[in-house]
């Protein structure tokens, strides 16, 4: 039975689910520090990258809690740069939040932007949602560069509410309500 949600196609790049031809690049981005720092864990080993994958690949959307992880892949040459999430945090609010990780290489093409792109647009279009969030970390200038061309407004900077690696760490809320992206959209 087809997929019912993806492939996703933008004009560079196709959003699909995982296989496990995906795995050598995967691990080669999200086993590195600079990498992991942003995600708040460790770098991965092989075999939390192999398990990532096949959860990913199995993961189900139809309610709070649930997790959409799409690959990110170019149109072109069919390379995996990266993947975007969609996680719904709640049914009765209609409440989501998206993130993404890039391969450091994919980084300062857009790609980031143009696959988060995509997901608000799966999130307010086919799923309706009311608000979509992100949280990132206030170091992370790339990241928050994303989601301000994405359009999404700062709601909030919160001081020292984290800690990775013994460090205290502030944390950024961009957040975007479906009349915004009705409005952007029909720009």
């Amino acid at each position: 039975m087809p997929d019912p949600v993806v492939p996703i196609e933008t004009e560079r790049l196709i959003l699909r689910r995982f296989v496990p031809e995906d795995f050598e690049a995967f691990h080669g981005y999200h086993r590195l520090p600079e990498v992991a720092r942003y995600l708040y864990r460790d770098p991965r080993t092989p075999e939390q990258s192999r398990a990532a994958l096949e959860r990913f690949s199995a993961l189900k959307f139809e309610g709070e809690g649930d997790e959409l992880v799409l690959a990110v892949g170019s149109r072109r040459t069919g390379a995996l740069l990266g993947d975007v999430v969609l996680k719904w945090v709640s049914r009765e609010a209609r409440q989501a939040e998206i993130g993404y990780t890039f391969a450091p290489e994919a980084g300062g093409h857009g790609y980031a932007t143009e696959a988060a792109r995509a997901v608000l647009g799966l999130g307010f279009g086919r799923f309706g949602f009311h608000r979509i969030f992100a949280r990132c970390d206030a170091l992370n200038a790339g990241s928050i560069g994303v989601l301000r061309r994405l359009g999404m407004r700062q709601e909030a900077h919160l001081v020292q509410n984290d800690r990775f690696n013994g460090i205290w760490g502030d944390e950024l809320i961009f957040a975007m309500l479906q009349e915004e992206w009705e409005r952007q959209s029909a720009r």
